[in-house]
Order: C-alpha cells, then structure tokens, then sequence
C-alpha cells in the first residue's frame, strides 16, 4: 500500500485513480504514464515538436492549448493567479509558484561551482555567467557588455539621458532602480550598513567601504604634484584646490568664493545668524 503524502485532499484523490484504474497509457518515449488517452495524445506532441495551437494576435505557437489560453493573458493584461501572502497578481500560475518561494524561503536551485542557492531557475542560470565569465548583452553604442539583459536595458539610460525612477517624496529622478532604493534611504532615515569595528552606520555600502579606511589606515588617493595620501577622494579633490587657489564654492548672498564647501558652509551662517555651536560653560 502507498504511504505517498500529499497537501491537498484534491492531489490524494488523483492519485487514488491511480491504484483504481486498471489500464493506465504509457509514453512509448520517455515511459511517463497517464489515467486518459487524451492526456498521452496531447503529450506525444511534446516529443514530436508539433505546436499546433497558434495565438491569433502574435503567431506564436503552443504545445497544449492550455498554454495558449495562459498565453493569450499576455495580451489582454489579466491577472487572475493571486498570491495569498502580499495578493500580488500574475498572468501565469507558474509565475505565481515560483513567487511564493520568495515568502517561503526556499531556495532549490544550487550553484553546482560555489553552492550558492537561489528560488528561481532563471536567477541561477544568470548566477553561473560570473563563473564562466561571459557577458553576452553587449551595449550597440558602446560596446560594454553585461551578464544580464536587465542590465544592458538599465546602461542604455546613460546614453538616452532617461531617468525613469522616480522618487515619490521629493520628486529626483534616476536612471537605475537600484539609486532610487539607495536614494529612499535618505528620507527614511535607514542605516543598514554597520561597521564591524566601531558600529557607525551608513546609508550606502560604498560610504561603509570608504569609511573602512580610517580603521585600516589605507590611503589609496595620492596627489599627483606632491605625492600626499589621503583615505578618501573628495578629500584629495579639495586638496588639489589649495596649491592652484581655485575657489568653485560661491556664496549666492555676496558672490564671495571658497576654496572648500565646509568653509562656504561655514560662512552661510553669517547671512542666516545662525549660531550653531554653543558653550557648554556659559550657554553662550
């Protein structure tokens, strides 16, 4: 007797039929078997390539005529498979179950070079392009290429000039969707980068990774005329102002330039009569 488990009441009745029926259609290719004949005629033209159930609108062809039917949503933007958790809507039911993986957690498809795991087939056949170095997405303009189309799709934005991520508090628009979520940090106020030897927190992963250097002592950023290290490169910048006098920070008041930001910042304060900094001793 079977001790198959199941986790609904309608799969364990399907496969009840299965004990029950006395003829049962074998697959002469690859030995799947079926309850009904029909179920076996519609899947022989899996292996005999045929795809006679044609979409009306796009020509494109289908095994099962159940497909077609799941197709033809594409067309006219219906939704109808609901996601229970987060009721996020999709075309097809199979999108649908590869979704609730993001809410399980699970991830079944493992990177066989470095056992990285991921919840969608697809994520992990674009995973296996940084192992073996390709980037078939080339950019027509520039020639640069890329691991993933999305990307190449994203890098197009620097040549158009678009910025289609918007921000919905202050309006700033970006070219990629992943400054737009770096940017929505700001307004939140989040940190989620922490450093692991003082615990300083930062918005950006990049300003943790140059922030790392005052631990480390790194100076990577060397001046060119005097050879002066320093951790990070808007302080080599302001550093190349000194020796050519330049000063491209202007006050818009009186129009009267600075050499460093800080020091125009600074100097606002005479116009605004903000006092900022008070004495401990005396309040003053």
């Amino acid at each position: 007797m079977s001790r198959k488990p199941f986790s609904q009441v309608s799969s364990l009745q399907s496969h009840h039929r299965i004990h029950s029926y006395k003829t049962l259609y074998d697959c002469d290719v690859c030995g799947k078997t079926f309850l009904y004949l029909s179920h076996l005629h519609q899947h022989h033209r899996v292996h005999a390539k045929e795809k006679q159930y044609t979409c009306e609108v796009c020509n494109k062809s289908f095994y099962q005529k159940s497909h077609l039917n799941e197709h033809y949503l594409v067309h006219t933007k219906e939704k109808p498979y609901v996601c229970e958790v987060c009721n996020k809507t999709f075309s097809k039911k199979s999108t649908l179950n590869r979704h609730y993986l993001i809410h399980t957690k699970e991830k079944p498809y493992v990177c066989e070079v470095c056992n990285k795991s991921f919840s969608q087939k697809s994520t992990l056949n674009q995973h296996y392009l940084v192992h073996t170095k390709e980037k078939p997405y080339e950019c027509e303009v520039c020639n640069k290429s890329f691991y993933q189309k999305s990307h190449l799709n994203e890098h197009y934005l620097v040549h158009t000039k678009e910025k289609p991520y918007v921000c919905e508090v202050c309006n700033k628009t970006f070219s990629k969707k992943s400054n737009l979520n770096r940017h929505y940090l700001i307004h939140t106020k989040e940190k989620p980068y922490v450093c692991e030897v003082c615990n300083k927190s930062f918005s950006q992963k990049s300003t943790l990774n140059r922030h790392y250097l005052i631990h480390t002592k790194e100076k990577p950023y060397v001046c060119d005329v005097c050879n002066k290290s320093f951790s990070q490169k808007s302080n080599l910048n302001q550093h190349y102002l000194v020796p050519t006098k330049e000063k491209p920070y202007v006050c818009e008041v009186c129009s009267k330039s600075f050499p460093l930001k800080a020091a125009l910042n600074r100097h606002y304060l005479a116009h605004t009569e903000e006092k900022p900094f008070v004495c401990e001793v005396s309040n003053k």
